[in-house]
């Protein structure tokens, strides 16, 4: 007596929430619909509907609780927008810095000498490998992959060119203090000719027998990506990695000497080398681990999968941006300039 039932009703019925027998005056929790409308919602939280006194259901439910999930390919994409916003961010604010670096070292003719003309190129190469990624991003799409044109390969081309001078020019950072500082020999023997062919000259020509390699062998897609069973892509990647393995062993042998030899010295000369080490012992990690990480498969871990995205997102697009501060900015040399 005085307690009326309330029955579930049809249109609750046909979007998946059958609400319970409830008394009157009562506000019902029920588990939000599984599947509504082609979305999916989270289960552990509660929708909620009040059972009138006259025994009918409220016109409406309260479904404020219900969280949409997003399944996993729009999770996807949109992990993938994000780290495209990061890439764009990245690569501006390393361009912007890096043309402000290239514009003090060639304004400050005082201090080329051949260790801040490595420098220079080293930051050089960077503004191209950042340039020709926009010229990447704003040209290439679905259509002109498929067409495999010319000019897409040669854009292709052109960019892995400047990242592989990159990462020799870093080599010639390692090879500069390797010989100042290891094998004591007097940097003044050392010519600009030589870093020149190193940085410029050794990566076009593996990058020659790269775009032949792709020409015979995988001539598709403007040459992005690489064929199942072909591996021509290891003609210019197998020397990135040989000069990264190097640098690592130049860099232990100079923190080695640094640590018995050079830590009594106080010369200006010996402490512009402990500067360009502590650079390089930032920068060859960063340069190496964002390059290594593309080689990682992340698994099938959708955490592990979304860390990989915008880790190697970032540390690739500030890249620039990190050689800038610490070949340029904190460098004292272009300071008291």
């Amino acid at each position: 007596p005085g307690m009326e039932l309330n029955h579930p009703t049809e249109t609750e019925n046909l979007i998946g929430t059958c609400w319970p027998r409830s008394a009157v005056g009562q506000l019902v929790a029920h588990p939000c619909p599984e599947y509504l409308f082609g979305v999916r919602y989270n289960t552990t939280n509660n929708g909620y509907r009040e059972c009138l006194m006259n025994g009918s259901w409220a016109a409406r439910a309260n479904y404020s609780q219900c969280q949409e999930i997003l399944d996993e390919e729009r999770k996807s994409k949109l992990h993938y927008h994000i780290a495209v916003i990061i890439n764009y961010l990245g690569h501006c604010v390393s361009l912007g810095a890096l043309l402000l670096a290239f514009v003090l070292f060639m304004r400050l003719r005082s201090i080329r000498c051949l260790r801040n003309i490595i420098h220079w190129n080293l930051i050089t190469a960077f503004i191209l490998r950042n340039a020709t990624w926009f010229v990447v991003q704003l040209t290439m799409n679905p259509a002109v992959h498929k067409s495999n044109v010319a000019w897409c390969r040669l854009v292709t081309a052109a960019y892995n060119y400047f990242h592989v001078t990159t990462f020799f020019w870093m080599f010639g950072e390692g090879c500069y203090l390797h010989t100042a500082i290891v094998l004591t020999y007097s940097t003044d023997k050392l010519r600009k000719w030589m870093f020149i062919c190193i940085g410029w000259c050794i990566p076009f020509l593996i990058i020659i027998a790269w775009a032949l390699g792709k020409l015979y062998y995988d001539n598709e897609k403007c040459w992005f990506g690489k064929r199942a069973g072909v591996y021509t892509d290891y003609i210019y990647q197998g020397p990135m990695i040989l000069v990264l393995l190097i640098n690592f062993i130049f860099l232990f042998n100079i923190v080695r000497i640094l640590m018995t030899k050079l830590r009594a010295s106080t010369t200006s000369e010996t402490m512009q080398y402990r500067k360009a080490v502590k650079a390089t012992l930032v920068l060859l990690p960063l340069l190496g681990i964002t390059y290594m990480l593309f080689f990682v498969n992340p698994g099938e871990d959708e955490i592990s999968g979304v860390v990989f995205i915008y880790f190697n997102s970032f540390l690739e697009s500030f890249q620039g941006f990190f050689v800038s501060v610490f070949y340029c900015f904190l460098n004292s040399e272009v300071s008291i300039s």
